[in-house]
């Protein structure tokens, strides 16, 4: 779990990020994604490096160093400094800093689909492909499978966006296969839909209604649990027939459940007693 020490460290990196951004064109940002990104498949390969990259004995200085004087040449200046910020800070545990580096480089994705003004159809990408997965056993099953080769899988990744969806997403997708902040596949992809909404100052609302709602209902609803929240919200629709009528809907922990599924198993349960 994730410690206000680990928040701390992160936010240097997420400052420097914050500052480059603006200035830097989207295809450069993609490739200092990469760059980052790199870096933390060399911390996943390399257990003494995390440790000592982690080490709280060690001055931070020393560790931002020791880890510059591995990545120098090998990747951008730009991912140089965007990494060794989060060597220099203070980590609760190597795994904690390993994914500090994954998720900063989705951060710096994110900020180039930002940059490109696409961000909210990376967003909506992912959530419309993590629907898809979810509405075939078969293809989730294939995805999410740690025993299939990973060329096979990316392949299959290929096959089904390249020319369809944004090379951001393709790439986010990618690292969903390998599991982003240790997560199954299609929790990565929920948390990435999370990740990519937040980029827009917003929070995800998940809705499950028995049919697609009409574009006023989407954007009423909307705008009652943005007055709920206080902050914009990402609607995100899944069809399922089996709650009847109603809806249920879930943003975060909360869950407001209005199904007529529901109401039937209450009712069920009150016969029953």
């Amino acid at each position: 779990m994730q410690t206000s020490t680990d928040r701390d460290a992160y936010r240097a990196a997420e400052e420097k990020l914050e500052a480059l951004a603006p200035a830097t064109a989207p295809d450069r940002l993609s490739g200092i994604a990469d760059d980052v990104l790199a870096v933390a498949e060399l911390l996943d390969r390399e257990p003494r490096l995390r440790r000592a990259l982690a080490d709280g004995a060690r001055d931070g200085q020393e560790r931002a160093e020791l880890l510059r004087g591995l990545l120098a040449g090998k990747v951008s200046d730009e991912a140089v400094d965007l990494a060794a910020a989060l060597a220099t800070g203070r980590w609760s545990s190597p795994t904690q800093l390993l994914g500090g580096v994954e998720r900063l480089g989705v951060a710096v994705l994110l900020s180039a689909a930002n940059r490109a003004d696409e961000l909210g159809e990376v967003e909506d990408e992912l959530f419309r492909f993590n629907q898809v997965v979810d509405g075939s056993p078969q293809l989730a099953s294939v995805l999410s499978d740690p025993t299939t080769p990973p060329e096979r899988r990316g392949k299959l990744v290929s096959d089904l966006l390249d020319g369809k969806a944004r090379p951001v997403t393709v790439r986010l997708v990618r690292l969903a296969l390998a599991g982003f902040g240790g997560r199954g596949f299609s929790a990565s992809l929920t948390r990435l839909v999370e990740l990519a909404a937040a980029g827009r100052d917003r929070q995800v609302a998940y809705v499950t209604a028995a049919a697609l709602l009409t574009d006023d209902e989407e954007r009423r609803l909307g705008e009652r649990l943005e007055q709920m929240y206080g902050r914009r919200v990402s609607v995100r629709v899944r069809v399922d027939p089996t709650v009847i009528g109603g809806l249920s809907v879930r943003v975060g922990s909360d869950l407001y459940d209005g199904t007529v599924l529901r109401r039937l198993s209450e009712a069920r349960g009150a016969m029953g007693k």
